[in-house]
């Protein structure tokens, strides 16, 4: 038995030797082979042809709907939205034009590949890369090497971008998509092929699974939230949820029953109504009162899925037969992903709570803003805390290279905290007042972000900012409960 034991182990250990000896297994996280992913650290890859890419209000001749609903979208404003430009011109500062490229491969895939854009700003660019990721972009996609890139699944835009092919009669344009060819489709214009990866969150994967572009941390992991989660396992993916209204999407987070296929749209929205808000205030100082409706719809649809998201429940505890503390469960009710997601080091979503007394005087109060849009420092937060080196705090995507904490909450899961409440001399019942509070970061990050755009986006003349704004905070949702002083 022993020798059997020991040979055992032996072909135990040569098998996982033999692993370790196989070609890239034993790779460091943060290699890139530079003959596979030419435009490291954006891990895209392009297959160029006469066919060039074509720019969305082409496509708005014979699609006005999907045309309709992409513009004011964020896939949209992925290049023109001034926090992120904001944001690359600080990287370009501080770290240089290498992590511009990891940036750019997603913001303005077509600017990158074309090498139309290398850096921030806006100036002198055509309609096809200010238009971000556009029609052309996502429909010129022919496949991911995701199980290529040194973290072996899709991160940092690892696209296939294939916007036609060449032919002995000339160039012709391939457009890809989740259906089947029809007779007419393209009009000629172009011809139709179906990818299935159109219909699968790994197209959507490639921009929202984002690792640091030397060591490969995950810093935005929405993609493996996703998969990791309940949703993956029942089939609803991206697309079913962000890609639909309001009311199919409640829909598809509760039942987990797909979308039919007209029941999909171009909005791609999220939570991310800020940039909604400055494209209204800029289109309305245009006097573009249509534009401007479109992004006020998508800012109340981003904000009816904020509203939509969570749910809260309270229990007092009590020892000795009096109240001592206050449970606050925070649920995410029907985001698939971690709630928040994206760049959790930065989003904020925290508890605001107040307890008053039979008389209506404050017993405890905690989680409430300041004048200066400070959150105090001991507030309930559902967040995560980015690191640099030698574990000191860190906030900039290029800097974090690990996390401190991570209180973000699963999909379909819930996270509890705990208030110690002493009653004293006030008598009950007492009243608790509960609300979950989202913000898109804190109020000194976006106002340095704000400032370091870019010369050529002037904020005054575009969005009418003469001073920068207060970040809006949305109430995602509240209760009120009376609680006995004593069981």
């Amino acid at each position: 038995m022993k020798t059997l034991n020991v040979s055992l182990f032996s072909v135990a250990f040569s098998m996982v030797l033999g692993l370790w000896l196989l070609p890239g297994v034993a790779q460091a996280m943060g290699e890139v082979d530079p003959q596979l992913f030419p435009y490291n650290p954006s891990l895209l890859r392009y297959q160029p042809s006469q066919a060039t890419f074509t720019p969305p209000q082409t496509c708005a001749g014979c699609h006005p709907r999907q045309y309709e609903e992409w513009t004011a979208s964020m896939h949209a404003l992925a290049w023109q939205d001034p926090v992120y430009q904001g944001e690359l011109a600080k990287a370009l500062d501080e770290v240089g034009p290498e992590v511009a490229k990891q940036c750019i491969g997603c913001h303005t895939p077509a600017g990158l590949v074309t090498g139309e854009v290398s850096g921030a700003g806006v100036s002198g660019l055509s309609d096809m890369a200010l238009a971000g990721v556009s029609c052309d972009v996502c429909h010129s996609v022919s496949g991911h090497s995701g199980w290529e890139t040194p973290y072996r699944q899709p991160e940092n835009a690892s696209l296939i971008l294939s916007p036609g092919r060449d032919t002995a009669d000339g160039p012709v344009r391939t457009k890809y998509g989740p259906y089947a060819d029809q007779d007419h489709c393209g009009a000629g214009f172009h011809e139709c092929v179906e990818q299935p990866l159109h219909k699968q969150a790994e197209l959507c994967a490639n921009c929202h699974q984002v690792h640091h572009y030397q060591t490969h941390t995950p810093l935005e992991s929405t993609y493996r939230e996703w998969k990791d989660g309940p949703y993956q396992v029942n089939g609803i993916t991206c697309q079913d949820c962000h890609m639909v209204d309001i009311a199919t999407f409640l829909r598809s987070a509760d039942t987990f029953q797909k979308p039919q296929r007209g029941e999909y749209r171009h909005y791609f929205n999220g939570a991310n109504f800020l940039v909604y808000f400055l494209v209204e205030q800029a289109a309305l100082k245009a006097g573009d009162a249509k534009l401007a409706a479109n992004a006020r719809e998508k800012y109340e649809m981003a904000v009816a899925r904020l509203q939509t998201a969570a749910d809260l429940e309270l229990t007092p505890i009590y020892r000795d037969e009096q109240l001592a503390e206050l449970r606050v469960r925070v649920k995410n009710r029907r985001a698939g992903h971690n709630l928040p997601t994206s760049l959790t080091n930065i989003r904020q979503i925290w508890l605001e709570m107040t307890v008053k007394d039979a008389a209506g005087k404050v017993v405890m109060t905690t989680g409430t803003v300041d004048e200066q849009g400070k959150l105090p420092p001991y507030v309930r937060k559902f967040n995560s805390e980015g690191m640099g080196e030698n574990f000191h705090f860190a906030l900039d995507p290029w800097e974090v290279i690990s996390f401190a904490r991570h209180d973000t909450i699963p999909p379909r899961g819930y996270r509890d905290v705990y208030y110690g409440v002493n009653p004293g001399h006030h008598q009950g019942p007492f009243t608790a007042e509960v609300t979950l509070r989202y913000r898109q970061a804190e109020q000194k990050v976006a106002h340095a972000l704000l400032a370091a755009v870019p010369e050529d986006i002037d904020l005054a003349e575009i969005y009418g900012l003469t001073a920068m704004p207060d970040l809006p905070v949305v109430d995602m949702v509240s209760i009120t409960q009376t609680i006995t002083a004593d069981r």
